[in-house]
């Protein structure tokens, strides 16, 4: 099977030199403006918000960042797409995505346009592949059947208001601190944790990343808490943290991200990450994401989810196939 040019970015669909016609018949060529809302038309609106965030995966091939993006056409209908690019963030693996309209599936597209995608990949540094799904899927076992393995879990685990029995922080020398999302020690405290909990997917967070990304204007953080230790002999570091993308408390639960200080020992990230959960959780659910590489936060939260004081609200696993395998 060829490969689809580097520079085979078309302005127009009928571009006849980009396009090639798989083994089932369809006809492949480069994505282009236009196509999220004719794919809509065939797919129909996300069945969740995992498949909500990989749609946004789809757009135009490009080399800095590095993506390619295919469409595959059944009669210039377009049916099916798939991606493959490079994230800053996390650098030894590309990310794969592919969709295939219901009615064309089990007839070997997806792994068609993954194989020609991965082809394309030779003219990228990276080769491994990464990739994500639900639990009992037809996904998954795409993925199995494809020569990928789960390599981590994610889950967004929703906390009822009250499940935690607030921390009496009086007299302990811990202290709840509002801070600044562009605060320099809420920063340098993100880039520690992210790193230190994706080993498993190593990552690159630095200083403006993590502004970019997770605290600056555009990523709608609207506030964030941390708990410090200003006990006699300690720096007043922080111990936990969290960052709130709800901009005011409702009802509906509020979106946190929730780390600690990957310097401390299992048990106390454990306690600190119990107590400022059980603060934010005081009196309005709260959201957050754990994946199990966050065995402190796993723990708490488990406990909960065991208790029937919390619920997961989506879980994605998340698959691997490395360039050496």
């Amino acid at each position: 099977m060829s490969t689809m040019p580097e520079d085979s970015v078309p302005s127009e669909h009928d571009d006849g030199a980009d396009r090639l016609t798989l083994e089932s018949g369809l006809t492949v060529r480069p994505w282009a403006e236009g196509d999220d809302l004719a794919l809509l038309e065939v797919w129909g609106d996300p069945e969740n918000a995992l498949q909500h965030q990989d749609r946004a995966l789809l757009r135009p091939s490009s080399d800095d960042p590095w993506a390619r993006c295919i469409v595959a056409e059944d009669h210039g209908v377009p049916v099916a797409a798939a991606t493959i690019l490079r994230s800053s963030l996390h650098p030894d693996r590309l990310s794969f995505y592919a969709e295939v309209a219901e009615d064309h599936r089990r007839r070997g597209i997806a792994a068609e346009m993954l194989e020609l995608l991965a082809a394309e990949a030779g003219n990228c540094s990276t080769q491994s592949l990464k990739a994500r799904c639900g639990k009992r899927t037809a996904a998954q076992c795409f993925l199995k059947d494809n020569g990928f393995t789960k390599i981590q879990r994610s889950r967004q685990v929703v906390v009822s208001a009250g499940a935690l029995a607030l921390p009496d922080l009086e007299g302990t020398g811990l202290d709840l601190e509002d801070l600044a999302t562009g605060s320099v020690a809420l920063t340098s405290a993100v880039v520690d944790f992210y790193n230190a909990v994706h080993d498993w997917d190593r990552a690159e967070m630095t200083v403006g990343k993590a502004q970019k990304l997770l605290l600056g204007d555009g990523t709608g953080a609207s506030g964030a808490v941390a708990l410090r230790d200003r006990r006699p002999g300690a720096d007043g570091g922080i111990l936990a943290f969290a960052v709130s993308y709800t901009p005011e408390r409702t009802e509906d639960p509020a979106d946190v991200l929730l780390g600690w200080n990957p310097e401390l020992a299992d048990d106390d990230a454990e306690t600190a990450c119990q107590s400022l959960l059980a603060l934010l959780a005081a009196r309005y659910p709260v959201s957050v994401e754990v994946d199990d590489s966050m065995e402190p936060l796993t723990r708490v939260t488990d406990e909960l989810l065991s208790a029937g004081r919390a619920e997961s609200d989506f879980e994605a696993l998340i698959y691997a196939r490395d360039a050496a395998s």
